[in-house]
């Protein structure tokens, strides 16, 4: 005959696990429930975010336009109307075959600047800024012949 303590101890087991289960099963469907709740709320808010950026960037656009327009009140340039990017500027030195020593002459600065600058560790001051908007329109040939007029003076 079996020991009354093992029986005893098996019973409370089997009973504890029972309940236990029908406690765990509740929990698990809330739980269930809210992470699909949670994942909905993100689809959200990355909905929404895309919407202000999408809303920024069309309201952006026009206060800069007529910033762009407006002349500036100290005399100096106006660098809000003109955009530095050390990428953009790095290609534009590429597609015009200049050295930075070359390319910083015609802007008006040193090398070590440009190099500074195309690695995003400095940003242009706005004499700069515009000397460097002046070379994006220019070809090869163009300026090659003010590099030409800079170091024959």
């Amino acid at each position: 005959m079996p020991n009354i303590a093992s029986v005893f101890k098996s019973e409370i087991t089997r009973l504890a696990r029972k309940e236990l289960r029908g406690n765990s099963d509740g929990l698990k469907k809330a739980v269930a429930a809210q992470r699909s709740e949670i994942a909905g709320l993100k689809r959200r808010v990355q909905a929404l975010e895309a919407l202000v950026k999408r809303l920024a960037r069309s309201q952006g656009a026009a206060p800069a336009r007529s910033r762009a327009a407006a002349p500036s009140e100290t005399g100096e340039p106006d660098s809000g109307a003109l955009r530095f990017r050390a990428k953009g500027m790095a290609a534009n030195r590429k597609r015009l075959g200049l050295s930075a020593a070359d390319f910083a002459l015609l802007v008006g600065t040193t090398g070590q600047s440009i190099y500074a600058w195309e690695a995003g560790k400095a940003k242009p001051r706005p004499e700069a800024l515009a000397a460097i908007a002046a070379l994006r329109g220019i070809g090869k040939r163009e300026a090659d012949a003010r590099l030409a007029g800079l170091k024959g003076q």
